[in-house]
């Protein structure tokens, strides 16, 4: 488990699609002992953070405003709900306004209402140790920008799209993402994520086959 840092944070959710595979990061470890506490209460509620947290944070501008610490406090309690050891799927849920969306921007795949959720024990059962390593957070009103990577060992299963299970072989999974958030009057109305697939399947040990595709033609 990592600590907290001015470069980096663990923490963690985010969801990943490739060829209809969800694919969903689910944390290790919630930014620092503080925040952990914090964030922990969950419901409607979400405490501002302490001077002390925002200098632990990755933030390319310390200087926040109460409104975008708020929407900041909002997106670090969703990466904490969503982490392998206490999911807490109705509070990541309804951190979401009524229309809000989740979009896997690389698979142009779009999540709503209880499908928000659905994808959170998934991810805990193929990297039972996932976690997200936040690099660099920007926090522009209600917009809030992270560069990261989602980390893992893959020990779970992996359902194939041309059928038949890919069994988890221990390798470490170092994906590059970036999330968007899009947030007003305290909720959540969209999630863009991004994640580099091609870099996660590699570790993962699954390799697209270019020969056999080359070979079709």
């Amino acid at each position: 488990m990592k600590l907290l840092s001015r470069k980096s944070i663990t923490a963690a959710t985010a969801i990943a699609i490739l060829g209809g595979l969800s694919i969903a990061a689910v944390p290790s470890q919630a930014a620092g002992d503080a925040h952990n506490k914090a964030a922990a209460q969950g419901g409607s509620a979400v405490p501002d953070l302490t001077p002390r947290q925002l200098a632990e944070l990755p933030l390319t501008d310390r200087h926040l405003t109460e409104h975008e610490r708020h929407n900041l406090a909002i997106v670090l309690r969703d990466y904490y709900v969503a982490e392998g050891s206490h999911i807490d799927v109705p509070t990541f849920v309804g951190s979401f306004a009524e229309d809000g969306v989740f979009n896997d921007m690389v698979a142009g795949q779009a999540y709503r209402g209880t499908a928000l959720g659905n994808v959170l024990p998934y991810m805990k059962s193929l990297f039972s140790d996932v976690h997200r390593d936040l690099k660099r957070i920007t926090v522009n009103g209600d917009v809030i920008s992270i560069e990261l990577s989602i980390q893992g060992t893959f020990d779970g299963q992996l359902q194939s799209p041309t059928g038949g299970v890919v069994k988890g072989n221990g390798h470490k999974v170092d994906a590059p993402t970036a999330d968007f958030w899009y947030l007003h009057n305290g909720k959540v109305e969209q999630f863009n994520c991004f994640v580099g697939y091609s870099k996660m399947y590699s570790d993962m040990g699954v390799n697209f086959d270019w020969a056999s595709a080359v070979g079709q033609h």
